[in-house]
């Protein structure tokens, strides 16, 4: 008896779903990633398998790269605080402008004289200027004040002690690193964060 031959008909799958999801998860994605801050001195971290995070406020930043030193305070009312310090001590006028500029600010590297062309700029001019560095020399060491007088900030306004951080270039020479290492003992900081790059374990 002939065997009846049904029909092949050709499969179709719908995608629209599929299309909808990916597109949503695409979305998601955007609209939750946060971008990369510029940084005005970008250097090639050490790497360590070490996971601990920094503060997000009451947290001082000292970048080392190129021979040169950064410096950058987390907190809005904490930078305000230091700024006029500096100011003060310095005797440098800054405006209620200049303060909420500064604010908002990323680290800086220029000494306290040329500071208020810095917070004058746009931040994508800001992070290409040529900043030389904040000066640390015997006879003129503002970081040793800009520590100071963030540290007193801090207290000032929250009572707790300021944090420090270290972050340095990994082909930085070690005596630059040493000097400021020095600076935090003189002001009897005995603890502070060094920041790495995340690396894996096997190596």
């Amino acid at each position: 008896m002939a065997k009846i031959k049904m029909k092949k008909k050709s499969t179709s799958t719908d995608m629209t779903a599929m299309c909808d999801v990916a597109f949503l998860l695409l979305t998601f994605f955007i609209l939750t990633a946060t971008a990369k801050v510029p940084e005005a001195l970008p250097v090639d971290t050490p790497s360590s398998t070490v996971q601990s995070k920094l503060p997000d406020s009451d947290l001082a930043i000292i970048t080392v790269g190129k021979g040169k030193v950064f410096f950058d305070i987390k907190g809005r009312e904490l930078r305000k605080r230091t700024l006029e310090g500096m100011g003060a001590k310095y005797g440098v006028t800054f405006s209620e402008d200049d303060k909420a500029k500064f604010a908002l600010m990323d680290d800086f590297g220029v000494p306290v004289a040329g500071l208020k062309s810095i917070i004058d700029m746009k931040a994508a001019d800001r992070t290409k200027a040529n900043q030389g560095g904040i000066p640390l020399d015997s006879l003129d060491n503002q970081l040793k004040d800009w520590l100071l007088v963030s540290r007193r900030a801090a207290i000032d306004l929250d009572d707790k002690e300021l944090q420090i951080a270290i972050k340095g270039d990994a082909k930085e020479e070690y005596p630059k690193i040493k000097k400021i290492m020095d600076i935090l003992q003189d002001q009897k900081i005995n603890s502070f964060n060094l920041v790495t790059g995340m690396r894996g374990k096997d190596f």
